[in-house]
């Protein structure tokens, strides 16, 4: 990894706190304008550290927010950790309306297009799916049977993994090999390729999606499973559905019709909705899925990808496994590419409101009316009250390995966050699992668990994602590519297998944000018209996850 072009950097002029962009030992010297010390402790690269004496009950600033108070006296070059600081946030109210914003220069991408599937209702794909869901956990089973029936033969399995090394394992087994010679054995084997043709070659895949939802729990859950299914089902990348229902949960059937309806009053596309219970055996069922799901593949396969402006784009803003360089290099690369495609008449969607604490007021004033301001207000406070209720508020989002590498209250952590979304006015504010229907930056109530974002986000009508990492996060999506983008170049060249864009480039001093974010939205525009399959693509890293109301942050 390249060295940085300085040492440490302070994020906003009103920051109290100084971030280590390399390790630094114990008395280094420190110069920053007119201060000049000695740290006090070592402060490894992407945790902060003290500018001034600060005492029990002092107020700490980055990204010119509160995001913590002093808990003991920290003298001037120590590092903040759980241990000194605690969360602390500003409290926030309805304000004046700031939506002025510094639009950026769109003009190497005025006149670009990509190539996409058009559909109906005026929405555009970047992917041409078939997807096969249960109604109720029931039929998880029975949606396995039928993947298991319809991928192979059709040429959309993924390369087999690993195969080959457990036959190596049993080998050396059979050859009466000891424990340590096995775990020391070598078992090199690159991915095997399936060598059978795509049937169907305009389609993409067939996407089987479980979940462990639909009965048992609350009304609420089984409604918002019926609205997430029918995100998916009116999603421009897919193209037909076929659900299976058992027929007694409580997500039925009608419930789904009447969400796709919502969303799309027009709705036209193959849609095969079959009901176990109605239909008697095992057998009946899965003849009829499996001869209904083919011919609806016959049709979906006559569409081919056509030019489109890139307004058509709705990008999804997504983070897991963030760091201390999260919120200096990849978040603020995102910010940039949002601002980029609001600029070009398309529309981003920031989530993970347990990670937009401590920037309540700036989202709140950035709305563009006050109804949008206060909708806001209102889901923050409504979703980190029921959190509490349960023991666990806003303020326990950051996991361990956040807090390893730097990101010690959630406050730092979601300021850092909220950079993803840039500075363009906020067009709407929606709530779990609604659609997006205004162009620009829209805010979706989702929790700060990644996957259940992720999931949630594409439901809403994002058609591609972008998912910034410090740390390394496998994490995909059945129908919308995921493109994975590093906050550091050390992550970046570790897990090469699983992200796509290396944003250290911008701590290493070698790329500017601006330039970073052209390079990422020239990258969106390749995947968007299927030239090049991002990693969780590639692995098919196909995650999805509901949202249980309340339970995840």
């Amino acid at each position: 990894m390249a060295e940085p072009i300085s040492k440490f950097l302070q994020i906003h002029h009103h920051d109290n706190v100084l971030v280590a962009l390399q390790d630094l030992p114990a008395g280094s010297a420190i110069v920053f304008d007119e201060l000049k010390f000695n740290m006090q402790t070592a402060v490894s690269a992407k945790h902060k550290f003290t500018m001034h004496d600060l005492q029990p009950g002092d107020e700490i600033y980055m990204y010119g927010v509160l995001v913590g108070k002093a808990t003991e006296f920290i003298a001037q070059g120590s590092a903040i950790t759980v241990n000194n600081i605690k969360h602390a946030a500003n409290e926030f109210k309805l304000g004046n309306r700031k939506t002025d914003w510094h639009k950026p220069d769109t003009s190497n991408f005025d006149d670009k297009i990509f190539m996409g599937y058009h559909r109906t209702d005026g929405s555009v794909g970047t992917a041409n799916y078939w997807i096969v869901i249960p109604l109720v956990f029931c039929e998880n089973r029975n949606i396995e049977v039928l993947k298991e029936a319809l991928t192979d033969k059709l040429g959309f399995k993924k390369p087999k993994s690993y195969e080959s090394e457990v036959d190596g394992l049993l080998s050396l087994y059979k050859a009466g090999k000891s424990v340590e010679e096995i775990l020391n054995a070598d078992l090199q084997s690159p991915l095997t390729e399936i060598k059978r043709d795509k049937i169907f070659a305009n389609v993409d895949g067939i996407k089987f999606l479980n979940h462990d939802m639909g009965c048992g729990g609350t009304r609420t859950d089984s409604d918002a499973l019926c609205g997430l299914i029918a995100g998916y089902i009116t999603h421009p990348n897919v193209a037909g559905a076929t659900v299976l229902s058992l027929g007694c949960q409580h997500a039925q059937a009608d419930i789904l019709l009447n969400e796709i309806k919502k969303r799309d009053v027009n709705f036209n596309k193959p849609l095969i909705v079959l009901e176990q219970q109605k239909m008697g055996t095992e057998s009946n069922l899965l003849q009829a899925a499996l001869k209904q799901t083919f011919t609806g593949l016959i049709e979906i396969n006559k569409l081919e990808r056509k030019p489109v402006p890139l307004s058509k784009l709705c990008i999804g803003l997504e983070c897991g496994g963030s760091d201390g360089f999260s919120g200096i290099s990849a978040n603020p690369a995102l910010g940039y590419v949002s601002d980029m495609l609001v600029s070009l008449g398309g529309s981003v969607i920031l989530a993970e409101f347990p990670e937009l604490c401590g920037v309540e007021q700036e989202m709140s004033d950035r709305c563009a009316d006050e109804n949008i301001a206060q909708r806001f207000m209102h889901l923050m406070r409504t979703y980190n009250s029921r959190a509490e209720a349960d023991g666990s508020g806003f303020y326990m989002n950051p996991s361990p390995g956040n807090i390893k590498d730097g990101l010690i209250t959630d406050a730092i952590k979601s300021a850092g966050a909220a950079k993803k979304g840039g500075t363009s006015p906020v067009v709407d504010v929606l709530d779990y699992p609604q659609k997006v229907v205004t162009n620009g930056l829209n805010l979706l109530c989702t929790p700060g668990s990644d996957v259940e974002s992720t999931t949630a986000e594409v439901a809403s009508g994002a058609n591609i994602v972008l998912f910034t990492t410090g740390l390394g996060t496998p994490t995909g999506n059945p129908i919308v590519p995921v493109i994975k983008l590093s906050s550091n170049t050390n992550i970046y060249n570790r897990m090469p297998d699983i992200i796509d864009i290396n944003c250290g480039t911008i701590i290493e001093g070698r790329e500017t944000i601006p330039q970073a974010g052209e390079r990422i939205l020239n990258y969106v525009i390749q995947v968007a018209s299927g030239n090049i399959q991002p990693k969780a693509v590639q692995l098919g890293q196909d995650d999805f996850i509901p949202w249980k109301r309340g339970v995840s942050l």
